[in-house]
């Protein structure tokens, strides 16, 4: 400790900061005598910690914090408002001490919106990047150092060879003098045997033990999601106390672990979401109840792992956004022209994301300055997401931020199939099956195969792994992998399992040729690349026949290519890559008018289009197949970057046979939509 006395008592003092920055809220809404306890044992440590450290200044405030606590400890009654708020006060201006002792760091750029207003920073807590490079450093060296045994164990494996050849010889001479040297080189060999599997042995062992370290290492680079979860419960409860409201926090999700860039300007966004839904949505107790409601509000924030993305979701059960105030602004600020026709919902959310535009009357700590959706417009657009807002008069309001996850954190079950090493995310592994060759036949014949009173399709990795190729002659699968993704489940033959991992699994590019079973991938010890397997496409790789014993859906498409339109040259190729990859013929459109022009010349298996074009609209395109007996039986596939329930009603209504909004495009989930509405 003589480099920096402090090292260990700010990380220890961070920690637990957070653990009575969480109890503080949790007991507000929920007063448990057990959680007092905890609270008075985490208080009780930071100030004996702080004194030993000498900072009596964090000490005190330790001290005054269990002198409010310390007469509820038995006690069934919540603590008064007053003796919350000091709580609060109390833990800030520790948390505010112990930040000043952390070292000189240059500030980082907050995004532009949120320039707008001083928001909380929040940083999650995490592991030094200096510390978790070295640690890798330190295990990159570890390996290199199994080189040499490695190799010495490939030379055991000749001398082994060697001797058993000598032995060869003296046995086919066979004179008494050379008995014992006979004996005594099969001896050798033997050893060398011994030997020569124990340190191979030894050497795999220590490898998996190796990949294993390294993938919990790379994990410290990622921070759980759960670490912005106490801040926002902390900014609903500062805003219903400012407000006088009454609002209950719930936080799911928070398992989730992903880039700390990324959670960082995530949390700064959802900071003014959750504030907006307190002041703008909830509605005073009295309110409430006579409109039927509970007098408590709530407020719920997800996260959840969507393919490459994660979704956050903030979700409230208020009087939801008063689109005619917003419509009122927009007007006085010349946005919108008076008497102009009535603008719908996705206008006016357009509008609100635009930055200024505020409903409240006044200017508070929390709400007036008409900041709010426009930072978390501002952060999807530098992370290459999407943000979408879903109101319901007097229901309440959604608004919902989904960024891709640049690296991911999952634990793995690795497995080898026709030569190749894979893993699937272990969270989506229901169980394991051994098959018997014939068992394996059966099912790989069939496509399907009985598990636990239920027919489960039956994909063979290797044909999934190498479709289109010559799948390498191996024994075929000896193991059943039970994958499960939402309410569907399949079953993947591989050769064997190779135990489990914990990765960090960093996404492919997007125009990288894959089969659609591959998820991403992670990096072994030696910086190969292992596949990283996705349980939602295996499941749309059964769909689409990649399962089952006769044709898929793919091979029947074939006879009638699909028709894409879009006016983005982009967009018409990549659809074109991932189709043409999965076995269809494609044909292109950049225009609406284009593609009408081609759908009356000749047959499509499906259309695909694009709703935003000049001129013919998608909405307009897909009426008019609909209205034409000729082309009503073909289905259409709406592809937009607007993702508003109106939009999705609006394509149902005139005749879409599916809507994939491209913030949240998954090319399985777009396979699988094909192959179902074309098989």
């Amino acid at each position: 400790m003589a480099g920096d006395p402090l090292k260990y008592f700010r990380v220890e003092a961070r920690e637990l900061i957070d653990q009575i920055s969480a109890g503080v809220l949790n007991l507000d809404q929920d007063h448990d005598p057990e959680v007092v306890a905890q609270l008075l044992r985490y208080a009780h440590t930071l100030k004996g910690a702080a004194r030993v450290v000498r900072q009596p200044e964090i000490a005190e405030r330790a001290h005054a914090f269990e002198e409010v606590l310390v007469d509820h400890r038995e006690s069934d009654s919540p603590l008064a408002a007053d003796e919350m708020r000091e709580l609060l006060r109390l833990n800030d201006e520790i948390e505010q001490r112990v930040a000043a002792l952390e070292p000189k760091a240059a500030p980082a750029q907050a995004p532009a919106a949120a320039q707008k207003e001083q928001p909380v920073e929040v940083a999650p807590a995490r592991a030094s990047s200096g510390d978790v490079d070295d640690l890798l450093d330190a295990i990159g060296e570890a390996h290199t150092r199994f080189a040499p045994l490695r190799t010495g164990s490939k030379g055991l494996e000749r001398l082994h060879r060697d001797a058993e050849a000598l032995a060869d010889r003296l046995r086919v001479e066979q004179p008494g003098a050379l008995q014992a040297a006979r004996s005594a080189a099969l001896r050798l060999s033997g050893e060398f045997s011994r030997l020569s599997r124990r340190m191979a042995d030894v050497v795999e062992q220590v490898e998996r033990e190796l990949d294993e370290v390294r993938g919990r290492a790379e994990r410290l680079r990622l921070v759980a999601a759960s670490s912005i979860l106490t801040a926002l419960h902390r900014a609903v409860r500062d805003a219903a106390d400012s407000q006088g409201k009454r609002v209950r926090f719930e936080g799911h999700g928070g398992d989730l672990r992903m880039d700390p860039h990324v959670l960082t300007l995530v949390s700064g966004a959802f900071l003014h979401v959750v504030r907006n839904a307190v002041a703008h949505g909830i509605e005073a107790a009295e309110a409430r109840t006579e409109a039927g409601k509970p007098a408590e509000g709530t407020v719920v924030v997800e996260v959840e792992r969507r393919g490459r993305f994660a979704a956050f979701r903030c979700t409230d059960d208020g009087r939801g956004f008063d689109l005619t105030a917003v419509r009122r602004t927009a007007e006085a600020r010349g946005l919108l022209m008076p008497g102009s026709a009535e603008p719908d919902e996705r206008t006016l959310m357009d509008l609100l994301m635009r930055g200024g535009i505020s409903t409240s009357a006044t200017v508070t700590d929390v709400s007036g300055r008409g900041i709010g959706l426009d930072v978390a417009r501002d952060v999807a657009d530098q992370l290459g997401g999407d943000v979408t807002v879903r109101t319901e008069a007097g229901r309440g309001a959604t608004v919902e931020l989904v960024v891709p996850l640049a690296l991911l954190s999952l634990h793995g079950l690795v497995v080898e199939a026709a030569g190749t090493v894979a893993t699937v995310p272990l969270d989506a592994v229901r169980t394991c099956v051994r098959l018997d060759p014939e068992q394996a036949a059966a099912a790989a014949a069939a496509g399907r195969i009985a598990h636990d009173g239920r027919a489960l399709p039956f994909l063979p990795l290797a044909r999934s792994l190498y479709a289109g190729t010559v799948v390498p002659d191996t024994a075929g699968p000896g193991v059943a992998v039970i994958v499960t993704a939402d309410q569907d489940a399949v079953a993947i033959g591989v050769d064997r399992l190779a135990g489990t991992s914990t990765l960090v699994v960093r996404p492919l590019p997007d125009l990288a040729p894959a089969a659609p079973v591959i998820g991403g991938v992670a990096m072994d010890l030696d910086g190969n690349p292992r596949l990283v397997l996705d349980a939602h496409g295996m499941i749309a790789e059964t769909g689409r026949g990649g399962g089952t014993g006769g044709s898929s859906p793919a091979v029947a498409a074939r006879r009638l290519p699909i028709l894409v339109i879009d006016d983005s040259l982009t967009t018409r190729m990549l659809e074109r890559s991932i189709l043409e990859s999965a076995g269809y013929e494609v044909e292109l459109a950049a225009s609406g008018e284009e593609g009408l022009d081609k759908a009356r010349s000749r047959e499509y298996a499906l259309y695909l289009t694009d709703i935003d074009m000049p001129g013919i609209d998608g909405f307009t395109f897909v009426a008019e197949t609909r209205a034409d007996p000729q082309l009503q039986h073909v289905p259409a596939i709406l592809v937009s970057s607007r993702a508003s329930a109106e939009d999705r009603q609006r394509g149902a209504d005139v005749g879409a046979s599916a809507y994939v909004v491209k913030g949240e495009f998954n090319q399985e989930d777009l396979l699988a939509h094909i192959g179902r509405l074309v098989a």
